[in-house]
């Protein structure tokens, strides 16, 4: 299909979950892709992977919280890349507790890493995005950051942070051509669904058997969130901005 032949889209937090499987579509679809994460390893694997099927793509180690690797990574993207058409901030920490139950550290960690990121990449990004003639700029958030949940307040006031972010976003740079939207997964099989479990005390399977009690009857697939990322990345999505787009099976229908 190629939809995206030609394309030059940053991933962070490329190395597992929705970002591992936001890349190597993208890639499929014929963009070329720089995996940015804190795990060397994975990461550079994700990266080698797309390489040996043909495709182009370079790792890039980055903690999302530190505006040095930012800038860094971005520059990286311009020399090695030739420039910037997609960025796709995925990268994401959840801590499931209340607010008594969070300590200050954890709140500050979880803002940086969810919220934070997002301005200091789109900081850098703009500019670089603005002179290749525009691009889109694709923001994670949650289905709890459109409603609240129990026992994940630091988390649901990140995500709902980079919902309202991204619609000053969008309104800010349409007349750059650059197109800001938002994906609000539902619960989606990683490792971060996973280690929720760990962290309320839950048996996973049971756990992940309530996660699934959703009008399409499970939980989500990496491979669904990288379809939408996918739609909002490409032509098909030209008139869409500013735009929060559920993608959860059904769990917020009613």
């Amino acid at each position: 299909m190629n939809d995206l032949k030609g394309k030059r889209a940053l991933i962070t937090g490329g190395a597992s979950g929705i970002g591992r499987a936001t890349a190597l579509l993208f890639a499929e679809q014929g963009a070329s892709v720089a995996v940015a994460d804190i795990n060397a390893a994975a990461g550079t694997e994700v990266a080698a992977g797309i390489e040996s099927l043909g495709g182009r793509a370079i790792f890039l180690g980055c903690d999302v919280t530190c505006d040095a690797d930012c800038r860094r990574a971005i520059e990286l993207v311009r020399s090695e890349l030739g420039g910037l058409d997609i960025l796709f901030n995925n990268a994401g920490i959840i801590r499931r507790a209340t607010v008594p139950q969070t300590s200050e550290e954890e709140w500050d960690r979880i803002m940086a890493v969810n919220v934070k990121s997002v301005f200091l990449l789109s900081r850098h990004a703009i500019p670089l995005m603005a002179a290749c003639g525009g691009g889109a700029i694709i923001n994670v958030s949650s289905g709890w950051g459109v409603v609240g949940g129990r026992s994940a307040a630091a988390y649901c006031a990140s995500k709902g942070a980079v919902v309202q972010l991204t619609r000053a976003m969008a309104l800010d740079h349409a007349p750059q051509n650059i197109r800001v939207n938002c994906i609000c997964p539902g619960d989606t099989d990683t490792p971060m669904l996973r280690r929720e479990a760990e962290q309320l005390g839950t048996p996973e399977a049971a756990f992940l058997a309530e996660a699934a009690h959703r009008p399409l009857g499970r939980i989500g697939r990496p491979e669904d969130i990288a379809q939408a990322a996918l739609y909002l990345a490409g032509e098909a999505s030209s008139f869409v901005t500013g735009t929060i787009l559920v993608v959860d099976g059904g769990g917020l229908a009613g």
